[in-house]
């Protein structure tokens, strides 16, 4: 009986990791979008997993979700590969940097700094998400408004915003996806389209979460086990999110997606008794 039990409870925790996958997969597939912003959190919330791990095995499903969803994008020509190589610039030292650090004891990530810290970025990429037509907006009239001192400023801050990304996805896996598109369409206004935006802001995530990902798995800080699970419904997941792109409102997927890390935060804020 003991026995029959605990096959079940597994077996409902496999297929619960399974659909978690699928659904992350399907977000990241239509809007770049979904991975570290809700798996660490979920990972943290609701499997229990130690806050290290969380990271690190996030870091190699985000990774390789996203190769996946990049390589349906490269087949449409829609990366800006010289924004790619830009944010790069900053964001590649920056993960090394801050691995290191990791690596020698100079930084700790346990629940009580990674809760806290998780649920900030979490508010800030909801509410970035949220006004993300007013920042654009706002970076296109500035773009029209004095077209040359804008692009005379987009390369160091485009650098800059990769520093920013390449240091929160190694500390908490969020930043690549939705913080990167947000900073993108105000830096990047007329020249990236929707479409385009999804494809090069996956793209660029691809080698930071791989060069993170190495650094948390040569600590031994990722579940495999965990991310095949994870990656058996996240594949599927993004490879119909790609295809429907064109033709879903993403609108309203941004807005329910709002609404959801809005919610994890305020969970996590509680669990790290920030408030009551």
């Amino acid at each position: 009986m003991v026995l029959i039990v605990i096959s079940y409870v597994c077996e409902r925790f496999v297929l619960a990791l399974i659909l978690t996958g699928f659904m992350t997969g399907l977000l990241v597939g239509l809007t770049g979008v979904g991975g570290g912003s809700l798996m660490t959190p979920v990972l943290l919330l609701f499997f229990g997993v130690a806050p290290v791990a969380a990271v690190g095995t996030d870091l190699w499903f985000a990774a390789l979700t996203k190769m996946v969803a990049g390589r349906v994008h490269h087949g449409h020509d829609l990366i800006d590969w010289q924004v790619v190589k830009r944010l790069w610039l900053g964001s590649l030292p920056a993960v090394v940097l801050v691995m290191s650090m990791l690596k020698n004891g100079w930084l700790v990530l346990d629940f009580a700094f990674l809760s806290p810290l998780l649920a900030i970025l979490l508010l800030i990429t909801a509410l970035g998400l949220l006004f993300q037509s007013a920042i654009h907006n706002w970076g296109k009239f500035l773009r029209l408004k004095n077209g040359q001192v804008f692009k005379s400023w987009q390369l160091p801050l485009t650098i800059l915003a990769g520093i920013l990304l390449g240091t929160l996805v190694s500390l908490t896996s969020i930043g690549a996806g939705a913080l990167g598109a947000v900073i993108l369409t105000c830096l990047y206004p007329l020249r990236l389209t929707p479409p385009r935006l999804v494809a090069t802001d996956i793209i660029h995530a691809i080698p930071l979460a791989i060069f993170a990902g190495l650094g948390y798995f040569y600590m031994g800080q990722v579940d495999f086990e965990l991310l095949l699970y994870l990656l058996a419904g996240s594949i599927p997941g993004v490879l119909i999110g790609s295809k429907l792109t064109a033709f879903l409102p993403e609108r309203y997927i941004r807005l329910s997606i709002v609404v959801v890390l809005m919610a994890v935060a305020v969970k996590l804020l509680r669990g790290s008794k920030w408030i009551i």
